[in-house]
C-alpha cells in the first residue's frame, strides 16, 4: 500500500539518519528507477553472522537481478564486514527466492516448521546458508 511504502521510506531514512545499518535499494540499471531492496535485517557482529532480506517488484523477478544483487550484498557482508556465515529464509512455496538463494551459492539448511504466523496463518520456512 501506499502508506507500507511511506513507513518503509521513514524507516530507511531514519536508519541513515542515525548512522545504522538500512536497506540498499535495488536499481534497474536501464531505467534507474528503484524496483527493490535488499539488507542485513539481522547482523550479530560479535558472532560475524548476518540474515539477508530483500524484494523485488513483481514485474522483475526471474530476470537474475535477485541473484545479482544478493551476490553484491554477500560479497559486501564478506569482505567489509568480515563475516563468516550469511544465512536466508524463505517461505516454502516460495521456490523463486529459493532458487535466488541457490543460484547466490547458499546451501539448504532445513526447513523451520510453523515458525510465523502471517495472514491468519502458520508458516514453515527454508533456511539457506553461506560462509566464507
Amino acid at each position: 500500500t501506499i502508506q507500507d511504502t511511506k513507513d518503509c521510506v521513514q524507516f530507511v531514512l531514519c536508519r541513515y539518519a542515525s548512522n545504522s545499518p538500512a536497506p540498499w535499494a535495488i536499481v534497474y540499471k536501464e531505467t534507474n528507477k528503484v524496483i527493490g531492496t535488499i539488507d542485513f535485517v539481522n547482523w550479530q557482529e560479535y558472532h560475524k553472522v548476518a540474515e539477508v532480506g530483500y524484494a523485488l517488484s513483481k514485474e522483475y523477478w526471474g530476470k537474475g537481478i535477485m541473484s545479482e544483487s544478493l551476490e553484491a550484498v554477500m560479497k559486501f557482508g564478506f569482505e567489509h564486514l568480515d563475516l563468516v556465515r550469511i544465512q536466508a529464509f524463505c517461505m516454502v512455496e516460495n521456490k523463486g527466492s529459493a532458487r535466488v538463494m541457490e543460484k547466490a551459492g547458499m546451501l539448504y539448511e532445513g526447513t523451520r516448521r510453523k515458525i510465523l504466523y502471517i495472514k491468519g496463518e502458520h508458516r514453515d520456512l527454508m533456511g539457506y546458508a553461506i560462509t566464507k
